[in-house]
């Protein structure tokens, strides 16, 4: 082989080495960076392309680094101040490396797009950052078993998305915050639905301002703090909770009255504070499984009568809490009842237990009280019976077996499945399925089990079986089997299960398989049955990372091995990469023989191909220069599509450039297929598509650039236009008519499918035009009138009977329309605090009243300015749109013909323009914000079928 030959081998290798590298500069610094402080990294990350080389644990979306998933690989270090250069991190898990430390950098509240930030059982410290409070995005927030100081940044309550806020097993000092008019608090938080912040040293007394009827809230876990003063009464009035533990605390005072409208609760923890006044009153709490009101200085009274009224009850504890009188027979024969303890009170008399309890029945601790007799019933089940330090056993002689304090038995392992355990070599240990393997270790602590009976093995088979599902069936994990074992109390009262986890076909894993696995179970992915109650998961160090002898860092051994290796291989890779190349081009030939658009003439139209009327295929060239290389200055909005940019032709016309991004792009027949149907539909009250571009695996769409926002924008304040009615009944018009032409002029007929607010933008002219056809489904060869497909829209928006039947019609975007005209006159977003608009109306409305007594839902704007002509005409019409069923609501074209008639009425003409220019209003505001800002795209559901929570009533 010539020198020359060689050469240019050389030459062809070095270019396919840097056409493969794909991540962008500043990413790519910023996770060597990182690499450069960081001891144990996996090791693929001695390769120069982070994304084009695929590091462990680092994912990437067209170039950038997206998410950072390293939990359990025991990384040593800091967490440096640059990651917050990773503009589009959206996921950052580094859970379980307690080798991890120092404080989190101020400058994390700099990545916007942080969706879960998941530091579990690391070994942080200092305080936690107030511009954490800056993450707008953030919707889990695991900071729980690290050494974190300081106070909770009162910030965090600007979280708005926030749904998972894990503070627990920290250091954390100082009073809960809550918003006082300057400053926000953990009280702002009404949707998020787990306030976890246990095991840390808060003080002073609970805010009763912390509590609020519209919250959402679940779990409340305030346990093994400082906190003093009284329990709020306000914690009554959050109907949604189901575990409640403030235990471990220095409260006083008695317990608020209005607990018992917990309906929804199972585990109620007060134990362990000083508590006194009567014993709280919980009848009808009917789903409370686990009670402990223990070592509380409540006033002296018998057992309250209301503990044999719950009926789901597995768990009673009241020790030391001054109780008095004989056990009643009844309380036994609870059909759940497990555990009963009641040790150090002055209960007397003789204990009967009844003939009816049953086999759950495993404990009853009843030592240091004045019981004197036993009335001991002959084939009873046989239950745990403590009655040690009482009368009775305190005659001479006495040795019945309740005399007596047994250990607690309550082992339990996971036996192997019909096969005999392997004998295994090394470290390995033996199976469920009798492999020998190197298990994946770790401790799942659940903080609130709602029974007390740990020696129970269905509990931990189901356990078992619903994890298994989830790793392998729900999320592919290489996953053989799990073995659970050694389940006990530790002095917080919180279940601790050793957990093994085994992998498949292999005795190692490696580790995308332990990061994936540590994910699921940090970012609470895994959902275990319900009696278990909330969990964390501490995963042990992986030592037998397969393919590894140890850590990352290459020894001099491998060094010198890979240097003679690498003599070997380079004339391979020489070879290699010159028909790497060759077949790379004819793989770029054959692609573009498939792309869809190759034959697509834009100048002519024929048979089936449409005529993009003023619209033509860019090339990627073009708009990468029309939008100033994509760059920031022009983003003008994101969502879960990709990104939107402005850009400017050589005409001078503004453009808004829709870019896909990887994860979201169509095949390109579909693609072909979405423009084709966009370019059919030419209406002045439709947002115009003036091209497309279908290259570099790109996939972008080109629409004309609507100078004043959306319609949320306008109504919400935030681009400083001013709507009176007038404009708002003419808005209103403008969408109506664009829709029936979607649905009765388009040739085949259009559902758009995510009607709202914020898909409905304003030009010059205040004219409506409606936008974003991104889920919208053609009718074409539909002869039934609707199409069967995945629900797909916009919470608050979406028709309840598509929603129900998956059956899609038109009459579902007449629903849509129907909140968008509520949203008109109110100004409210469709759910807002937990509310519905629709619901709000109509429990509101009084025909029989002015403006039908909705003064208080009207936007004081409008009634402030104008006088409302047709105000109850509109209504009548909006909330026909929204009936329950399809077949009650208006067609879109006799919803213009209504709204046509209402502006007649009011002496107007429905045909004149908006208006006569955008120039009445505050021009300082103009431009600020943008149609394709991310709050149209914030709560758009797509997902899977049913969500997991929707209110279209």
């Amino acid at each position: 082989m010539g020198v020359k030959f060689l050469v240019f081998l050389l030459s062809v290798f070095i270019q396919v080495v840097i056409i493969a590298a794909s991540t962008n500069d500043q990413d790519s610094a910023i996770l060597k960076s990182l690499k450069d402080i960081w001891e144990n990294e996996p090791p693929n990350w001695q390769d120069t392309d982070p994304c084009g080389s695929n590091w462990e644990g680092i994912g990437c979306t067209n170039s950038r680094v997206t998410s950072i998933t390293l939990s359990g690989m025991g990384l040593k270090g800091q967490l440096s101040g640059d990651i917050s250069g990773l503009s589009e991190l959206h996921t950052l898990d580094l859970s379980y490396n307690k080798d991890l430390k120092g404080s989190l950098p101020q400058t994390i509240g700099n990545l916007q797009k942080l969706t879960n930030l998941i530091l579990v059982g690391c070994s942080f410290s200092g305080p936690i950052p107030d511009s954490i409070g800056s993450l707008e995005e953030l919707v889990f927030l695991s900071l729980n078993s690290n050494g974190f100081s300081g106070k909770i940044p009162p910030s965090i309550g600007k979280l708005s998305n926030l749904y998972w806020l894990d503070l627990a097993d920290n250091q954390l000092v100082g009073e809960i915050p809550v918003s006082n008019g300057t400053s926000p608090g953990l009280d702002m938080l009404i949707h998020t639905k787990h306030f976890h912040i246990g095991k840390n040293q808060l003080s002073g007394s609970i805010p009763e301002k912390l509590f609020r009827s519209d919250m959402t809230l679940l779990h409340v876990l305030f346990d093994s703090n400082n906190l003093t003063g009284q329990l709020p009464s306000t914690l009554g009035i959050v109907k949604t909770l189901e575990v409640v533990r403030f235990d471990r605390n220095s409260l006083s005072g008695p317990v608020p009255s209005n607990l018992n409208n917990l309906t929804s609760v199972n585990e109620l923890f007060l134990s362990e504070n000083k508590l006194t006044g009567a014993m709280p009153n919980l009848t009808g709490l009917n789903l409370l499984s686990y009670l402990d009101l223990s070592n509380n200085t409540f006033s002296v009274s018998e057992i309250p009568s209301w503990v044999s009224g719950l009926q789901s009850l597995t768990t009673l504890m009241m020790e030391n809490t001054q109780l008095q009188g004989q056990v009643p027979t009844d309380l036994f024969s609870l059909p759940h009842l497990q555990t009963v303890v009641m040790k150090s009170n002055q209960l007397n008399g003789t204990l009967d237990l009844g003939t009816s309890y049953g086999n759950q029945l495993q404990l009853i601790d009843l030592q240091s009280n004045l019981i004197s007799g036993f009335t001991d019933r002959v084939g009873a089940p046989s239950v745990d019976l403590i009655l040690v330090d009482n009368p009775i056993c305190q005659e001479s002689g006495q040795t019945k077996p309740y005399c007596t304090i047994s250990p607690p038995s309550s082992s339990y392992s996971t036996p192997p499945r019909n096969c005999i355990p392997a004998s295994c070599s090394s470290n390995q240990i033996s199976s469920p399925t009798c492999q020998c393997a190197y298990p994946y270790k770790g401790t799942i602590v659940f903080r609130a089990p709602s029974f007390s009976d740990l020696a129970n093995t269905t509990n931990y088979e189901i356990l078992e079986k619903t994890m298994m599902q989830s790793f392998q069936a729900s999320y592919k994990l290489p996953v053989d089997s799990i073995s659970l074992s050694n389940p006990r109390k530790n002095a917080f009262e919180y279940l601790e299960v050793s957990l093994q986890v085994f992998p498949s076909a292999v005795d190692h894993f490696n580790r995308t398989g332990v990061s994936s696995i540590g994910f699921v179970l940090s970012n609470q992915t895994y959902k275990p049955p319900s009696f278990f109650g909330p969990y964390f998961f501490i995963g042990d160090q992986y030592q037998n990372f397969a393919g590894e002898s140890g850590g990352s860092k290459s020894t001099n051994i491998g060094i010198i091995i890979g240097a003679a290796a690498g003599g070997c291989v380079l004339l391979s890779l020489l070879i290699l990469a010159g028909v790497y190349a060759y077949r790379q081009k004819r793989r770029a030939e054959k692609a573009n023989e498939q792309n869809p658009f190759a034959h697509w003439d834009m100048n002519k139209s024929s048979g089936n191909i449409p005529q993009l009327k003023a619209a033509r295929c860019f090339s990627f060239e073009e708009l990468k220069k029309y939008s100033n290389n994509f760059s920031e200055a022009n983003d003008i909005g994101s969502g879960g599509y990709g990104k939107v940019y402005r850009g400017t032709l050589p005409t001078g016309e503004l453009v808004a450039i829709k870019r896909a991004q990887q994860g979201s792009m169509q095949g390109g027949q579909e693609f072909k297929m979405e423009i084709e149907l966009l370019s059919r539909v030419h209406h002045k009250n439709l947002v115009s598509l003036l091209g497309f571009c279908f290259e570099r695996g790109e996939q972008m769409l080109i629409y004309e650039y609507v100078v004043n926002g959306s319609l949320r924008d306008s109504l919400s304040g935030k681009n400083g236009i001013r709507l009176d009615w007038i404009r708002r009944l003419k808005i209103a018009l403008g969408t109506a008519r664009g829709l029936a032409y979607l649905h009765e002029l388009a040739n085949p007929p259009i559902i758009h499918r995510d009607v709202k607010s914020s898909n409905i933008l304003l030009d010059e002219r205040l004219t409506a035009k409606v936008a974003d056809f991104g889920l919208s489904k053609s009718l074409v060869d539909s002869e039934k009138g609707h199409i069967s497909t995945q629900v797909k829209g916009t919470m608050g928006y979406l028709d309840p009977e598509y929603y129900m039947t998956q059956q899609l019609t038109e009459k579902s975007d007449v629903y849509s329309f129907g909140v968008l005209m509520l949203e008109l006159f109110t100004g409210r977003k469709p759910i807002e605090r937990g509310k519905y608009i629709v619901r709000e109306i109509r429990m509101a409305m009084d025909k029989k009243r002015e403006l039908y007594n909705l003064y208080e839902l009207i936007d004081p704007t409008i009634v402030s300015s104008t006088t409302m002509k047709g105000f109850e005409k509109f209504v009548d019409l909006a909330m026909t749109c929204v009936q329950e069923s399809g077949s009650d609501r208006p067609t879109m074209s006799e919803v213009v013909k209504e709204i046509e008639n209402i502006l007649q009425q009011a002496g107007l003409n429905p045909n004149a323009e908006s208006a006569t220019s955008s120039a009445s209003y505050d021009d300082a505001s103009k431009g600020k914000y943008h149609p394709y800002s991310n709050e149209g795209f914030d709560h758009s559901y797509s997902g899977g079928f049913p969500p997991s929570k929707i209110e279209p009533q």
